[in-house]
């Protein structure tokens, strides 16, 4: 019955899959997994995980000899490793390593260590598949070793050298970035650190050699548990320890802006006022940079979207979140220009982020300081913008940036002979297209600033 409903991306795992039941999330688990799961089970394995908020929570709600049934706890909006900054992507693979070393100590060990298992949730990063654990096997090297290499290791080294953008490779690669590729990607001095040596360049030759093994004499080595979990440990403290260096236009865009302290203070007071006169409960910025703005909403959100390209910017938002400990602001990586598109096998294992956020169905879409990077940077028609905008917001509040602003003389002189071209970039022009997808709320001028505030609500 529960395979009729089987969701999309729920097909590689024999011991069992997600289905949607009258719009809930539950998993079905196959009678191939139920020793395991009962052991897990009633070891208080999964107590423990759940108490300290590294795997999600579940009920059990039906059991036969033919399938059991559990329903998570459910996640309002996924996001995916290719939308993560690299402090969020840092912080996946170490939950990954936290859980390892547990199940280890447990006598469980993880059988796949996929970035897909992890995910953002109420402010801090959550292992999400349950049927992820096996028993630990005497002398057996962790099975989901290379995995982790390819799917956390590998990215986060290759961000550290070559910059965040080198994450958004998962995109293409869903099941890993190939080891080999990681390896000739990464500068030559790297193969003079023992510990990146060993765990990235030897591995990639070991590799080469056991594709080359066409007859199956290739045997795995024996490893002890207190090796493995000195492996654990050596990935862990590695991966802690590292950091990005590179600097970018809107890490620290407030610092940058062309407005003052008071018309910073009333696009505030503005956007607190609709957003209380909306009710908003459920909202998502676009652009949103570190999330000052949604920070300073006094009206109850539960929870925010604040999305931003840049990935300094996202990486201070997250950290902010964690520091003070907020449950409602979900950060993550996000291009206005191009958005997360389907992929996976049938272009149907990981959602479009138009997808995702339809049925998110925010209250509020906010796109402050946006619409002015979407013309002029990426030659977007105002019609276009408001298309994209209404195929998923009930309301949008939007600034405008007049022609005189200071960062849209600076986009249009990079036009060069083309800058005549948008000479329809006017706030006429503006609302007259969005007007054909929203209807006007109220507009209010920002003063002492080149820039109008709008609030729309959809057609």
């Amino acid at each position: 019955m529960t395979n009729n409903n089987r969701h999309s991306s729920s097909f590689r795992d024999p011991s069992g899959f997600i289905f949607v039941d009258r719009g809930t999330v539950k998993r079905s688990i196959s009678p191939l997994y139920f020793e395991q799961y009962n052991a897990l089970k009633d070891s208080g394995f999964f107590k423990k995980l759940h108490h300290a908020g590294l795997l999600i929570m579940h009920n059990e709600i039906s059991t036969s000899d033919s399938e059991i049934v559990i329903e998570p706890e459910q996640i309002s909006f996924f996001t995916y490793p290719y939308e993560w900054s690299f402090d969020m992507y840092k912080e996946a693979a170490l939950l990954t390593l936290k859980i390892q070393k547990f199940a280890l100590e447990n006598e469980f060990s993880l059988k796949d260590a996929s970035a897909f298992n992890v995910t953002f949730h109420k402010g801090r990063m959550v292992f999400i598949d349950t049927l992820s654990f096996d028993f630990y096997r005497e002398n057996k090297p962790w099975r989901a070793y290379k995995q982790f290499i390819s799917h956390f290791f590998g990215p986060l080294v290759l961000a550290r050298y070559s910059g965040a953008e080198s994450l958004k490779l998962m995109n293409t690669f869903i099941d890993g970035i190939p080891i080999k590729m990681l390896s000739s990607l990464l500068p030559y001095k790297t193969k003079l650190s023992p510990f990146l040596y060993s765990n990235i360049h030897l591995l990639a030759k070991y590799e080469d050699k056991h594709n080359e093994d066409y007859k199956g004499e290739f045997k795995a080595a024996r490893l002890t548990k207190k090796a493995q979990l000195n492996i654990v440990k050596g990935l862990y403290d590695y991966i802690k320890k590292l950091s990005l260096n590179e600097t970018s236009e809107w890490g620290n865009y407030y610092d940058k802006t062309n407005y003052n302290d008071d018309a910073f203070d009333q696009k505030a007071t503005i956007i607190n006022g609709w957003m209380s006169t909306l009710n908003a409960k459920v909202i998502i910025d676009i652009g949103g940079n570190d999330g000052t703005f949604v920070r300073r909403i006094d009206h109850q959100i539960q929870e925010a979207l604040v999305c931003d390209i840049d990935n300094n910017a996202v990486d201070a938002n997250f950290r902010y979140t964690k520091q003070q400990k907020d449950r409602f602001m979900l950060p993550f990586i996000f291009d206005v220009l191009n958005p997360s598109a389907n992929i996976g096998f049938n272009n149907k294992e990981r959602d479009s982020f138009l997808k995702r956020i339809k049925s998110y169905t925010p209250d509020v879409t906010m796109a402050l300081a946006v619409i002015h990077h979407m013309t002029l940077s990426g030659n977007i028609p105002f019609e276009m913008s408001a298309q994209f905008f209404a195929s998923f917001s009930k309301s949008l509040i939007i600034e405008f940036p007049q022609r005189d602003d200071s960062w849209v003389q600076r986009l249009l002189n990079t036009k060069d002979e083309f800058k005549s071209h948008f000479d329809f970039y006017t706030i006429e022009n503006f609302e007259t297209s969005y007007s054909k997808y929203f209807s006007l709320v109220q507009k209010i001028k920002i003063e002492n600033a080149n820039r109008v505030m709008f609030m729309f609500k959809a057609l």
